[in-house]
């Protein structure tokens, strides 16, 4: 399984940005997808995660409203579209596959993990 993440950068408080996640494995296209991050000095944290069919979305509550996430099944595809960015959002972004079909927040639930790509929010 092979997760290529793209679309980090730098940017400006304020901007927005839309990272992807591209799935190598077609079977993955059942799986539930999530993104995660980690800023400089911190802890890994859930961001937002998708049902295998993009019926279902889990936000963490601090993101909630500026942060969607959706996928496209036939592209094997899962985006995430950041509105009003800040400088707290710096951080690796990392996109994951779980084990079930579930959108979930549960880090031990993913089962493969792409490689991250820097978002750096200045100020």
């Amino acid at each position: 399984v092979q997760l290529q993440a793209s679309g980090g950068g730098l940017v400006q408080a304020g901007d927005s940005l839309r990272l992807s996640c591209t799935n190598s494995r077609r079977t993955s296209s059942n799986n539930g997808m999530g993104w995660f991050r980690q800023a400089p000095g911190k802890d890994r944290e859930f961001v937002a995660a998708i049902s295998w069919n993009g019926d279902n979305t889990y936000y963490a509550d601090s993101l909630k409203g500026r942060f969607t996430i959706s996928r496209d099944r036939a592209k094997n595809t899962v985006y995430l579209q950041m509105n009003g960015l800040t400088p707290e959002d710096t951080a690796v972004y990392y996109c994951a596959t779980s084990m079930g079909a579930a959108a979930t927040s549960r880090t031990e639930y993913y089962r493969y993990w792409g490689q991250g790509t820097l978002v750096t929010v200045s100020s």
